[in-house]
């Protein structure tokens, strides 16, 4: 089999957003990669949990996430995370992970990519990745047809496939995120980054790992 990269993510992990340019770096240096985006469910109560149960810790994570990784928190998302009192937000990572299920089918080379914008329309722009209209800009980004999206988004198909991706990450014994691993066959899987990892190290551990299974 040929090797499949799996980058173990969550749409609402703040550490997989300031790692989303690497695995963007990632997918443009190795283009004949195949390279695999798995919805990790991070936040999936029974019932919905308020921004306000955990605002407090992402006052402070933040900061450290934009200091070792260079990305930016916009203002319209710390909005919410310093005005918790005001903000009508119950994080769910559901909806997005079955967004990212559909745009795998349509565009399954661009998944670094599409999980990288998710992650910027929550933590740059502000939307709330629960509301169905946080994802309309990305459907004219990628020109996707909105009827087709919105009405697999609303399938039980879609939220099969991305409680797959769940189950699957729990699988691979994943407990943490950002996690990338490289599948060399059904049972060999290389452990390249567990929680973020600069351009530089992951590249030459993924060079290294590949150079290893030729």
């Amino acid at each position: 089999m040929k090797p499949i990269l799996f980058y173990c993510y969550d749409a609402y992990c703040g550490w997989c957003y300031g790692f989303s340019r690497v695995m963007t770096q990632i997918a443009n240096h190795f283009p004949d990669l195949q390279i695999e985006v798995l919805s990790g469910g991070m936040i999936l109560p029974e019932e919905p949990v308020h921004i306000s149960a955990t605002a407090g810790y992402i006052q402070s994570a933040y900061k450290t996430v934009e200091e070792y990784s260079g990305v930016s928190f916009g203002p319209d998302y710390l909005w919410h995370i310093n005005n918790p009192d005001l903000s009508d937000w119950y994080p769910h990572s559901e909806k997005p992970a079955i967004a990212l299920s559909i745009f795998k089918e349509i565009y399954p080379e661009k998944q670094a990519e599409f999980a990288a914008d998710l992650q910027k329309a929550l933590h740059f722009e502000g939307r709330d990745l629960t509301d169905d209209e946080a994802y309309k800009h990305l459907l004219e980004k990628y020109s996707i047809q909105p009827e087709l999206f919105y009405e697999r988004l609303k399938s039980e198909e879609y939220k099969e496939k991305a409680n797959y991706e769940f189950a699957l990450v729990k699988q691979l014994q994943v407990t943490g995120y950002p996690c990338v691993l490289l599948q060399e066959s059904e049972t060999k899987f290389h452990l390249l980054a567990r929680g973020y990892t600069p351009y530089p190290d992951l590249k030459a551990r993924l060079e290294r790992a590949l150079q290893s299974i030729q």
